[in-house]
């Protein structure tokens, strides 16, 4: 499956998800079979061996592996309540893992809004005031922009919305020490820790 993907396969992906249903939950599925192929078509995007059409592609076959998958993740009712705002940090281009974050949550029952990529502060209060969002993930995937995980904790700060909005940090360079110094409530170093992270912390 994680082959499939980086081949950008999506019939062999679908293929490969339909026969991995009968022998594997679905979140392994995708944690284990999809996502691992999309950090290998990342990896291989870092050393410039891929270009970003390939990642397109590759991205829209994984999406359709998780789309597949979608009846067959565990569901919460009271998951719906829990508002996620996802996204990686001003002048950081990175969107691979922050987006295999967003999809594994998504797929888990959360309320989930994707940001993007070199997101300024203004956009993750924005978006957090505007759904009402109980979580913000902060994405950073380089030493120099690490920084802006901390700027969007003070932001919410100022704004008087850290009381009400949970934070979880991720990328590369962060850590769980990192996490306590800037003040977030979490650290996760991939997206299935993420997903057990936002439920110890909102379910």
């Amino acid at each position: 499956m994680s082959d499939a993907i980086v081949s950008c396969k999506k019939d062999q992906v679908l293929a490969a998800v339909e026969k991995a249903r009968g022998e594997l939950e679905a979140p392994d599925i995708i944690e284990n079979g999809l996502a691992a192929g999309m950090n290998e078509v990342g990896t291989l995007f870092e050393r410039g061996k891929l270009f970003l059409p390939h990642v397109m592609m590759a991205a829209e076959a994984m999406q359709a592996g998780v789309d597949e998958l979608k009846d067959d993740m565990p569901e919460s009712s009271e998951k719906a309540a829990s508002v996620i705002v996802n996204g990686t940090v001003e002048g950081d281009v990175h969107d691979i893992g922050k987006s295999i974050v967003s999809t594994m949550l998504q797929t888990s029952g959360f309320e989930v809004h994707d940001i993007g990529r070199d997101a300024p502060v203004s956009d993750f209060i924005a978006k957090i005031k505007e759904t009402g969002a109980n979580m913000v993930g902060i994405s950073a995937l380089m030493t120099t922009t690490l920084q802006g995980q901390k700027e969007v904790i003070e932001a919410l700060e100022e704004e008087g919305l850290r009381d009400k909005v949970k934070v979880m940090v991720g990328g590369a360079p962060a850590t769980n020490s990192w996490a306590k110094k800037i003040g977030a409530d979490c650290y996760a170093e991939n997206a299935t820790e993420a997903v057990n992270k936002a439920k110890e912390l909102l379910l």
